[in-house]
């Protein structure tokens, strides 16, 4: 029995290998003839082409589906790299116009130094300026090292912006011209009016127009709008002759005896980056 069922192995081998055989002669034959293939063959041809489509269906879907993802982490990278660019670019601009101030301000400061006679100029950069103190002080990055003293006046934009309070080492601090403390030294003014000198003292800003105010006036002359108005140097603490601001109007009391002159600053209150602190020399001892 043991050989029958060898032998019948033998044999089903055999017969399988002669229908394989078979199989390929037929399959050579129909090429070399290129007819249209047997019903059988259509039928497994079909039959393979629809389970490729089925298999290559959900593969091109993941495959595509990945590709899409793919995309959008790229375009998601993208995006953060051209924001973060657009950052850098306008920090730049910001940069750029900050220099650009600055450097118009420093050649302001150094045409202002150039004509000095009398007195030499030490140029500072502010430190600091509290928003609720801004018409008052401000802090300068000089002191005593510098040769800073007090009482010293500031200039800015070629103009008087204020005058030293205080002296530390390193640092100073500045009380504006504009300062509305009552108790502030307040500068003394002079105009020229048809080679008449014309002294007074300014004692006020006004906010709302940004002008100075000149009182105390030792003459009721009218003076022309923009005739310049200069340090007197009375008082003995600030040199003669440094640019306060131009006349914009003047106005009479409420008795109409005194003038009151209202100036343009000649230096810049609301934007002071870089200032100029005025020093005596010997020349002018």
């Amino acid at each position: 029995m043991q050989k029958f069922f060898s032998n019948k192995r033998l044999i089903v081998l055999m017969v399988s290998f002669l229908a394989c055989v078979g199989l390929i002669a037929v399959s050579i034959n129909v090429r070399d003839k290129r007819n249209t293939p047997p019903l059988i063959q259509q039928i497994g041809n079909d039959a393979v082409g629809l389970a490729s489509g089925v298999v290559d269906g959900p593969a091109n879907a993941v495959n595509n589906g990945l590709d899409d993802v793919a995309n959008l982490f790229n375009t998601y990278s993208e995006n953060a790299r051209l924001k973060s660019k657009l950052d850098d670019l306008a920090q730049t601009k910001v940069q750029n116009q900050t220099l650009k101030t600055e450097n118009k301000q420093l050649k302001q400061e150094l045409k202002l130094n150039a004509t000095l006679t009398d007195y030499d100029g030490i140029t500072a950069a502010v430190k600091s300026r509290a928003p609720s103190d801004w018409r008052n002080v401000l802090v300068i990055d000089k002191g005593s090292v510098s040769g800073i003293k007090k009482n010293m006046p500031v200039m800015s934009d070629a103009g008087v912006i204020g005058r030293v309070i205080e002296v530390n080492q390193t640092n100073s601090k500045v009380e504006l011209i504009s300062t509305d403390n009552s108790a502030a030294n307040r500068f003394a003014a002079q105009v020229t009016v048809k080679n008449k000198a014309i002294n007074g003292v300014i004692t006020g800003y006004k906010t709302a127009s940004g002008d100075l105010v000149m009182g105390q006036m030792t003459t009721d002359t009218n003076v022309p709008k923009g005739t310049k108005v200069y340090t007197s140097g009375l008082g003995g603490r600030t040199p003669k002759g440094l640019l306060i601001g131009t006349v914009e109007s003047i106005k009479k009391d409420d008795y109409g005896l005194a003038n009151t002159i209202y100036l343009k600053p000649a230096g810049n209150l609301d934007d002071v980056s870089v200032v100029t602190v005025i020093r005596r020399t010997v020349r002018g001892e």
